[in-house]
């Protein structure tokens, strides 16, 4: 059974106070939403259409309320109640080896965490998104995503999580299982718009139009290097619309929501486009993956410094979900490893996702200087809140937590300053 140390209680102190600080931010979000329409958006919103983004608010609000008190409850029945400790014992006493019974009981928490949270996913899928005319998802279709994930977490990840408990069989082994690691993400970033990805969505070339030729005149003229177009068939899924680029180096790819294509004029598209340009001109991607590659090299360290037998620290974790320190383990450190680095991931995510918002208005004021007008994004901004009933008027606190990119308006805002010959 769990003893109750210094560690456990600093933990559960500090997972209650994260969840009652996200249901203040989540309150004062839902006390936010005014009902008056803000004056920027009464050429795109009417009345009906406002009151369903409010509504779509609170009741997205609502669930994640309650979905988050079913994941704390969970989580904390388990814990209370031996299930970290009773789980090691099982998958021990199989005698399958180190990385065998890390696999096992890594694994089995993942599946048993999934099958519980499998019916908060079909209700926000058939129920909340189905409710406000998002969800095109069919019922063969929900299925068959489900299995493509669970084949591929297991063929992808499976390998992946033995190489790293294999490599930290070995003192001193957190730079080999963070190279190791780092080189996996990288790979996969690459290689899954063309691998993985379409095992989920149609990629079609656009077709030859104006639309295609302003979009390769926009790259060419950011020398940028667009190689090719598609649209993506996300209307299969639902009714939100999205844009995305793809490729490393040389070879540079975009793919529009087919929903996208639809709902804009092309020198909105362009827009988007230029704004995601932005992002590369500006370095942000450069930078990110450079910040997660630091992230991941401090996070292994800190799980090699977790599972060190000697360390007092690492005892009484462990004694903490009921393991001895004879059990102290590689697969166990990373589990435990997780559940105590979400609040320090919760404080940390304050500033990435201010950092993310700055990168939002820099690619914004990108796109606005490549098509000498801020027109076009800005009506592009006001129709992708109205088509994916964004909440105009988040509260700060909610801003501040968790959004890594700035409110509409913010972004409106900016543009007009940027442009004050503005007139969308």
């Amino acid at each position: 059974m769990p003893e109750f140390n210094t560690v456990a209680i600093l933990l559960l102190l500090t997972l209650i106070m994260l969840w009652n600080l996200d249901l203040v931010a989540t309150l004062l979000n839902l006390g936010s939403l005014k009902p008056e329409l803000p004056q920027e958006f009464v050429d795109i919103y009417d009345a009906e259409k406002y009151s369903q983004s409010q509504e779509y608010t609170r009741a997205t609000s609502r669930f994640g309320i309650f979905s988050s008190i079913a994941s704390l409850t969970i989580l904390l029945c388990f814990w209370f109640f031996g299930g970290f400790g009773w789980w090691d014992s099982w998958t021990r006493s199989l005698a399958l080896g180190e990385v065998s019974t890390g696999l096992i009981y890594i694994f089995g928490l993942l599946f048993g965490n999934y099958v519980l949270n499998l019916p908060f996913t079909v209700y926000a899928t058939f129920v909340l998104e189905e409710r406000f005319g998002f969800n095109k998802t069919t019922r063969a279709t929900f299925v068959t995503d489900q299995l493509k994930t669970i084949v591929l977490t297991t063929l992808i990840g499976a390998p992946l999580l033995a190489g790293i408990l294999l490599i930290f069989q070995n003192p001193d082994a957190w730079v080999w299982a963070w190279l190791t690691f780092s080189a996996f993400v990288l790979a996969i970033t690459y290689l899954a718009p063309s691998l993985i990805m379409p095992l989920f969505n149609k990629f079609e070339p656009m077709e030859e139009g104006a639309l295609k030729e302003a979009i390769y005149k926009m790259a060419k003229g950011c020398e940028f290097p667009l190689t090719e177009i598609t649209v993506m068939d996300g209307s299969r899924r639902s009714a939100k619309s999205n844009a995305f680029f793809m490729g490393f180096g040389k070879n540079k790819k975009i793919a529009l929501y087919d929903t996208l294509v639809e709902n804009h004029s092309t020198e909105e598209l362009v827009a988007v486009l230029a704004h995601e340009i932005g992002h590369f001109k500006r370095k942000h991607i450069i930078q990110r993956i450079i910040l997660s590659l630091v992230q991941f090299a401090v996070l292994f360290y800190l799980l090699g410094q977790l599972i060190d037998p000697e360390s007092s620290f690492s005892r009484q974790l462990f004694a903490a979900f009921g393991l001895t320190a004879e059990n102290i383990s590689p697969h166990a450190g990373l589990v435990f490893f997780g559940i105590l680095f979400s609040p320090v991931s919760r404080f940390l995510g304050v500033f990435l996702n201010a950092w993310s918002r700055k990168h939002e208005f820099e690619a914004d004021a990108y796109a606005a200087e490549a098509q000498n007008t801020s027109d076009h994004l800005i009506t592009a901004l006001k129709k992708l809140s109205a088509d994916n009933l964004s909440n105009l008027t988040p509260h700060r606190f909610r801003v501040l937590l968790d959004y890594s990119h700035p409110p509409v308006l913010a972004r409106i805002h900016a543009l007009r300053k940027l442009m004050p010959g503005s007139t969308a």
